[in-house]
């Protein structure tokens, strides 16, 4: 009995030594399984820097780009219904580049920096265009021309263009509600602090060839990520900060979630105030330019933000990770993220919307068109109360 009890006694030590060892990646992936909680989820979006690795963005010591108020809106009755059932927490509204409407719910602040998801794939590509802009990449060149360590992946073959606009071919389930998908499997690599990089070259299956099928796969923006830092030598952050979070003046310090080596998470780790999502819109709808300063190239803003890839019958078209709605008229498109982030713009209309929301439904049936009736809703009482 004496030894069992040692023996159990050494067990238990092991135990809390290793416990101890891997705390930090015992709570980060604590933190990933129950991120989408009912009573977690909205605290998380606004804190996901406490759960996770992260590195700031440096803003910089410039001034923020100018959101003056204008005149307030008045919102229809249904986006105050639609507010509430669809757990937004944050409403930015802009016309012309004044503020018109912002509100913020459920707990959440104006500094409160919510996480991006898919919207940060937007981000990356305004940062990707301004290196085609400098001859620093080719949209028409295999990805293992810059990353060479993707040879003999699902990836080799497939060029920059056909990444960028989801025609990879790559087979990756992107199933957000099973535990076992490769989107899930890929949340828990960055949890527990393993490698980004390792895990897309590890992809070796297809589904189709490249540019043959769109198929929306979120792991295509991490191999734009390699890409770009095998172009160009350098790191997303000091790119990203000097190219497109400075220049354009955002009001606070963004971050992004890392891997266990200090690389972005690319795909939707960026962290911002909801009226920095909305400066980035603004950047677009002006074309890339900010007063005499053209960030990112006129060329690119309207190349990505119109479709390139031959989606499904009934479904959004996808340009170079720019979403365009069903029967959008000229100069409207959006970045969208899961659980409901969205920045949405009308050129036409002057209009900048920017939305963080804790959407548990955000895969039901029919809430895809709700959210896009919104906000052209939202453009059209803009336009009637303006006259």
């Amino acid at each position: 009995m004496r030894r069992l009890l040692k023996a159990l006694g050494v067990v238990l030590i092991l135990l809390l030594a290793l416990g101890l060892w891997k705390r930090e990646d015992i709570l980060r992936l604590h933190a990933v399984l129950t991120l989408f909680d009912q009573d977690r989820i909205v605290q998380n979006f606004s804190h996901m820097d406490a759960a996770f690795l992260s590195v700031p963005v440096p803003r910089g010591k410039g001034p923020a780009l100018p959101l003056p108020a204008g005149k307030p809106l008045t919102l229809p009755p249904e986006a105050q219904d639609w507010i509430g059932q669809r757990s937004v927490g944050a409403l930015v509204v802009l016309r012309n580049g004044e503020i018109r409407h912002e509100s913020y719910g459920l707990g959440t602040g104006p500094m409160d920096r919510r996480i991006s998801w898919s919207v940060a794939k937007s981000f990356l590509s305004a940062l990707m265009g301004t290196l085609i802009a400098d001859g620093q990449l080719d949209l028409d060149q295999p990805v293992e021309t810059y990353v060479p360590a993707l040879r003999g992946s699902a990836y080799e073959g497939a060029t920059v263009r056909q990444v960028a606009n989801m025609t990879s071919g790559v087979a990756f389930d992107e199933d957000y509600l099973k535990f076992s998908s490769d989107i899930n499997r890929m949340g828990r690599v960055l949890a527990l602090g393993g490698s980004m990089d390792d895990f897309a070259a590890g992809l070796t299956a297809r589904s189709t060839a490249p540019g043959t099928t769109w198929t929306y796969v979120s792991i295509d923006t991490h191999i734009l990520g390699m890409v770009i830092r095998g172009a160009t030598g350098r790191g997303i952050v000091d790119l990203m900060s000097e190219r497109i979070v400075q220049p354009l003046g955002l009001e606070s310090e963004p971050y992004y979630l890392t891997d266990g080596l200090g690389e972005p998470f690319v795909l939707g780790g960026l962290n911002m105030i909801t009226r920095d999502y909305a400066r980035l819109g603004e950047l677009f709808r002006l074309h890339g330019r900010i007063g005499t300063r053209q960030i990112v190239p006129a060329d690119w803003v309207d190349q990505s933000t119109r479709p390139q890839a031959n989606t499904p019958p009934g479904k959004m078209g996808y340009g170079y990770q720019w979403w365009i709605p069903q029967n959008a008229e000229s100069g409207e498109f959006l970045a969208q993220g899961v659980y409901g982030q969205f920045l949405y713009v009308n050129r036409r209309a002057g209009v900048t919307i920017a939305v963080n929301s804790a959407d548990r439904g955000f895969t039901e049936p029919g809430v895809e068109a709700q959210n896009i009736r919104m906000f052209r809703t939202l453009t059209a009482a803009l336009e009637a109360q303006d006259g």
